[in-house]
C-alpha cells in the first residue's frame, strides 16, 4: 500500500511506475485517498477533514484484507501510516520515503520551525499548498518532463491542521521499518531525513529527489520486493 504525501491527489498516479514493476514481480498494490487533501468529497479547510480522517481511511483499507502488507509511506504519508498501521498484524513492514516517524504525541509540525517552509502557502481558510512556481525545482527536479507536468496538475490544497495534530501511535516501534533517504531532495532536507531514519530499523539512501517512485521507480520496486514479509 502506498500512502502519498501532502498537498497532492491521486496516489495511484504517483505510484503507477513502481506499481507496474511490482506487478511484474507478482505483487499487487493500492493507494488509498487522503480526506485532508479533498479526495473523499469533503473540502479541506476550517472544520474539514484532517489527520484523524486520513488515519481512519488508510487503516480501513489495511484492515479490509488479511493478506500480508507492506506500507510505503511518502513524506506526510509517514505521519498517517505510523498511526494507521498500529496493531494490524497483516502489516509486515513499513517503508518510509523522505518521510517522518513521529512518536505518539508528536505531529508533523514537531519537526519544523516556527514558520512554514518557504515553498508552502498557508491561507486564512485553513488550508495550505505548495507554491506552484517553485514546486518543480523543489520536489521534481530529477523527474521526466511529462511527469512534472502531470504532477503539477495534481497539486491540491490540504487542511493545515493535519500538520499540527499529534498522532496516537507509532507503529514503527512494533513493525519492522526501513527508511529511504532521498539524497537529492530539495524539499525535505537530507539531514532531516537522516535524523528521522535513526528511528527506523535500518536506513538506505538513493540518489534521487523527493519522488524516487517516479524518477527511480525500478529501484524502489526492487527494494519493496526485497523486504521481508
Amino acid at each position: 500500500m502506498f500512502v502519498h504525501g501532502a498537498c497532492v491527489r491521486d496516489g495511484a498516479w504517483w505510484w503507477r511506475r513502481a506499481a507496474g514493476h511490482l506487478e511484474d514481480g507478482g505483487v499487487t498494490s493500492t493507494a488509498p485517498p487522503l480526506p485532508s487533501c479533498g479526495e473523499t468529497g469533503r473540502p479541506p479547510g476550517q472544520g474539514g477533514p484532517s489527520l484523524p480522517d486520513d488515519v481512519a481511511e488508510v487503516r480501513a483499507h489495511l484492515a479490509a484484507s488479511d493478506e500480508p502488507a507492506i506500507v510505503v509511506a511518502h513524506s506526510y504519508g509517514g505521519v498517517v501510516a505510523g498511526e494507521a498501521a498500529a496493531g494490524l498484524p497483516q502489516v509486515r513492514h513499513l517503508l518510509y520515503v523522505a518521510s517522518f516517524l513521529p512518536e505518539a504525541g508528536e505531529s508533523l509540525a514537531s519537526f519544523g520551525g516556527d514558520n512554514p517552509a518557504p515553498y508552502l502557502d498557508v491561507t486564512q481558510d485553513g488550508t495550505f499548498g505548495v507554491r506552484r512556481e517553485v514546486a518543480a525545482r523543489t520536489f521534481m527536479q530529477d523527474c521526466a518532463e511529462e511527469d512534472v507536468v502531470e504532477g503539477l496538475s495534481r497539486l491540491v490544497r490540504q487542511t493545515v491542521s493535519a500538520t499540527a495534530e499529534p498522532v496516537g501511535a507509532a507503529a514503527w516501534r512494533e513493525i519492522p521499518s526501513t527508511y529511504l533517504v532521498c539524497a537529492r531532495d530539495n524539499g525535505t532536507p537530507p539531514a532531516l531525513q537522516r535524523a528521522q531514519a535513526e528511528r527506523a530499523g535500518r536506513a538506505l539512501e538513493i540518489d534521487a529527489g523527493h519522488h524516487p517512485f517516479l524518477s527511480r521507480s525500478r529501484q524502489v520496486a526492487e527494494l519493496v520486493l526485497g523486504l521481508p514479509v
